[in-house]
């Protein structure tokens, strides 16, 4: 088990109306602005331990949680990469911005959509474990036993099945889990027995990367991608990685591998995490 624990950072819950609902979200800090965008079946929650390494490095920390995620309303249109750079946007805009955009997962792919779409809001985009590319599964990939569990507990995910999330996130964080491990496990399963929230996830679960890689080559602003070795979503989670940055524009993006992680290395193991955030804020960001 990893020694992390939750810092203890009073924060309160915010709202923003935009067209289809409510956006929840917590700031904290003084400096420029980061805004923090999880992945899907969470809340903002999942930056627990890296929003307040980047507040007490001299950040202003927005964290949001994601239509149909956390404190935001549950039911909307749709939850496409596109809908929620909208949403993240929407946000950078009703802070000031602009912003460096950290995006998880769905939200990496966000990312990339928000950069190309306005670059005078964005200084910078991070994007972990990023579902940034249209996906072709081969039979081939099956052969890998990681990929193969994580794909059986997803498929199960898509039926509406809890547990069966549950299962892959317990797969998707090998090793070295939270202290909070089974604590978190049990808020993540009563948020998505919620009315919507379930039926938010099985939708997030069937959109298609595809409109986020067709904007990786409108990107304009430095990029930096982060990978973790392990993670069972992919075979070849660096190869991924490259393949992001050889689709954005050439010398803007940068790809950082932390090794043992898997699809959440920013709660897995914090402090790198962190670590590479802070590297490429000081880079890009202090302006």
């Amino acid at each position: 088990m990893s020694q992390h624990t939750p810092p203890d950072v009073a924060t309160g819950t915010s709202y923003l109306t935009v067209d289809g609902g409510r956006l929840a979200y917590e700031v904290a800090g003084e400096g420029p602005l980061v805004v923090l965008a999880h992945g899907m079946g969470h809340s903002r929650a999942a930056y627990r331990f890296v929003a307040p390494r980047l507040i007490a490095a001299g950040y202003r920390v927005a964290a949001a949680d994601l239509r149909g995620c956390g404190e935001s309303t549950a039911a909307w249109p749709s939850y496409t990469r596109s809908d929620i750079a909208g949403d993240l946007l929407a946000l950078i805009r009703h802070l000031g911005g602009p912003a460096t955009l950290v995006g998880h997962s769905i939200s990496g792919g966000a990312a990339t959509i928000a950069a190309a779409r306005e670059p005078g809001l964005l200084t910078g985009i991070v994007e972990i474990a990023p579902f940034t590319r249209a996906q072709a599964m081969r039979l081939g990939d099956f052969r890998s036993r990681s990929y193969r569990r994580g794909a059986y507990r997803m498929a199960g995910t898509m039926m509406g099945s809890v547990s069966q999330w549950l299962g892959y996130l317990d797969h998707a964080y090998p090793g070295a889990k939270p202290a909070d491990w089974a604590g978190r496990q049990a808020g993540i399963a009563a948020e998505l027995r919620e009315p919507g929230r379930m039926k938010a996830l099985q939708a997030m679960l069937k959109t298609s990367p595809a409109d986020a890689g067709a904007q990786l080559t409108g990107v304009r602003c430095p990029a930096l991608i982060i990978e973790g070795s392990l993670d069972p979503d992919w075979t070849d989670p660096r190869a991924e990685g490259e393949a992001i940055v050889a689709a954005l524009p050439a010398g803007i993006g940068e790809l950082a591998m932390i090794d043992g992680a898997g699809h959440y290395p920013h709660d897995q193991y914090p402090d790198r995490t962190a670590t590479l955030i802070l590297s490429f804020l000081r880079a890009h960001a202090d302006v």
